[in-house]
């Protein structure tokens, strides 16, 4: 194996690992995004658990964040909870921060 092919793989194995890294701090996130939406929607217990399983599930609609977005900006919406667009995105930034920083701590 010559040093190029050694170079190629490891970048290949880093954007793997990068990849998955990913994959579960977005998921993770979505799961902390829905309680944290819930608890404005006024859901508790199994209702907020169930909540965030629900925006988890929608991120697999379509790539990128948007989906995940427009579930929650609808759902505010239709019940009248008062959160702006840039204060959803914000958190949503906020709480990737956080995953990331959770799963390397982890790992």
């Amino acid at each position: 194996m010559t040093t190029f092919d050694q170079r190629r793989d490891a970048f290949e194995n880093r954007f793997a690992l990068d990849e998955a890294l990913r994959f579960k701090a977005v998921a993770r996130r979505n799961r902390q995004l829905g309680i944290w939406a819930a608890a404005l929607l006024g859901k508790s217990g199994v209702d907020a658990e169930t909540y965030a399983s629900e925006v988890v599930a929608a991120d697999f609609e379509e790539a990128g964040d948007e989906d995940v977005f427009r579930k929650l900006r609808a759902d505010f919406d239709a019940a009248g909870v008062a959160e702006s667009d840039h204060q959803i995105r914000r958190t949503m930034s906020e709480l990737l921060a956080q995953a990331v920083q959770q799963i390397k701590t982890e790992g």
